[in-house]
């Protein structure tokens, strides 16, 4: 505000409030007009507020008891106003009462130069009150189990993970807060597909499905189009949409391996990027060829909710036993044993293996080791994927996924020899 030196800074500050003000009172003068009942406050009213709010923190020094009892007189007076909506309409509406509070407090914000604050409060508070036919609309939208969910990732991330200590512990240097951090990361990678499936259900179609579900599980998708196909006689669709899962496997495992160890992935950033690269481009241009008889798509099933507390404690226990078993697997086994074990793991789930080699490297397992180790796991995990799909696929569409998914599988191994 440098512009307005020659001002004495009180009246710089007035003509911020009438501003501020002015702007939550057009909205509801606005509002008011058009939705034809009772409501308080205009563009006159609200001004009058701004600056009593103002005006009790210059009175008062910034004292904030005086301020609160100004605060308590305005509640007051709009507490007057809410009745009288209550006994002559049968609106019950409280939105223009508490902008009135909203702007007491912008008025003493802005007497503690708390400008940028108060600014952001009055553009808050006029873009909520605009959109407001879209916000309830959202929430009709939005399902119990959404919020239910949504709460279940905060209890993850805010909640539980600033508790737990970060320290190492014991001879395998378990470390509390960074297990936990891992399962975070996963469950919000998982949790961001799982709402974008959410948000375009029966509009992307297999394609989108596969690029949505490969990020938060590449198997369960594979499972999942896999069974569909065989009541749509589109087996470049399906195969495709196969491969693509399998390739966003690599590219979810990069971000991974970014967040918790820059080594692995200073090793394997080419490898994973190129096979995702390459997987998902073939698989979308295999898709794109047209099928012989090619039938309306049924509706995509509903996403399963990944962030079950069971299934968070599950996935860490599977951690902190993979951490174990690796040590001991290099300790008694060497190398061929960390191999052995990767190749079994990925029968089921590689992410607690592949998570647990992140935090084991260097200390515990030596980097070549842990690189080797997690391209075979993912490798197994494709090999399993094709069968997988050649058990459960129509028969052309199996026979497809099974030879594209081995391929993957074996360039994935091609690094190992290089």
């Amino acid at each position: 505000m440098k512009y307005l030196e020659w001002m004495s800074p009180e009246w710089v500050q007035v003509l911020f409030v009438l501003f501020l003000s002015f702007l939550i009172g057009l909205e509801r003068e606005e509002r008011k007009d058009s939705e034809g009942h009772y409501s308080f406050g205009g563009v006159r009213t609200f001004p009058l507020i701004g600056l009593i709010g103002y005006s009790m923190g210059l009175i008062s020094g910034g004292e904030l008891l005086p301020q609160a009892l100004g605060f308590a007189v305005v509640a007051g007076f709009l507490m007057i106003s809410y009745w009288h909506k209550l006994t002559s309409s049968t609106y019950s509406g409280v939105t223009s009462e508490m902008s009135g509070l909203t702007t007491y407090l912008v008025g003493a914000l802005v007497y503690h130069q708390m400008f940028w604050i108060a600014t952001t409060l009055t553009v808050s508070s006029i873009i909520l009150l605009e959109l407001k036919a879209g916000l309830e609309n959202l929430a009709k939208r939005i399902e119990t189990t959404d919020i239910l969910t949504f709460a279940k990732f905060l209890l993850l991330s805010s909640v539980i993970l600033p508790l737990l200590p970060d320290a190492q512990f014991s001879q395998f240097q378990i470390n509390p807060f960074k297990t936990w951090l891992v399962v975070v990361a996963v469950s919000a990678i998982s949790y961001g597909s799982y709402v974008l499936q959410r948000l375009t259900r029966g509009q992307g179609g297999i394609i989108l499905a596969a690029f949505l579900g490969g990020a938060y599980s590449s198997t369960v998708t594979t499972v999942a189009l896999a069974r569909r196909s065989k009541s749509e006689n589109q087996p470049h669709l399906f195969s495709g949409g196969l491969l693509i899962a399998s390739g966003m496997m690599y590219l979810r495992l990069a971000v991974l391996l970014a967040l918790f160890n820059q080594e692995l992935m200073a090793r394997l950033s080419l490898p994973f990027l190129g096979l995702g690269i390459f997987a998902v481009g073939v698989g979308w241009l295999w898709s794109r060829r047209r099928d012989e008889s090619e039938l309306k798509l049924i509706s995509e099933s509903k996403p399963k909710n990944p962030l079950e507390i069971s299934a968070a404690l599950l996935f860490a226990l599977l951690f902190v036993v993979m951490l174990i078993a690796t040590h001991f697997a290099i300790a008694y086994l060497g190398e061929g044993g960390v191999y052995t074990l990767a190749a079994v793991m990925g029968v089921t789930d590689v992410d607690p293996f592949i998570m647990g080699l992140t935090q084991a490297t260097p200390t515990l397992t030596p980097l070549h080791v842990a690189s080797s180790g997690i391209l075979i796991a993912a490798s197994s995990n494709n090999v399993i994927k094709g069968i997988y799909a050649f058990a459960l696929s129509s028969r052309r569409t199996g026979t497809m996924s099974l030879v594209f998914l081995l391929a993957l599988a074996a360039f994935g191994l091609a690094p190992l020899f290089f």
